[in-house]
């Protein structure tokens, strides 16, 4: 559960920099390209997936091994 937690942390992290680089950037190629419903709001989305991604960290890291 604490590996799943983390790999959805990470994952959120990820896709939130990555919008928030397409947002300050204009860099639309690759991964980096957010999906279209989301033009002009990249920066927006970017910090709403960044914030939320530390909360999977907090949880794993809040639950007992064993």
């Amino acid at each position: 559960m604490r590996k799943l937690l983390g790999i959805l942390g990470v994952l959120a992290l990820l896709r939130g920099a990555a919008c928030l680089v397409t947002g300050f950037t204009a860099l639309d190629v690759g991964p980096v390209r957010p999906p279209g419903f989301l033009d002009g709001l990249e920066i927006c989305a970017g910090i709403t997936l960044l914030v939320p991604g530390f909360a999977p960290f907090a949880v794993a890291e809040s639950r007992k091994s064993g």
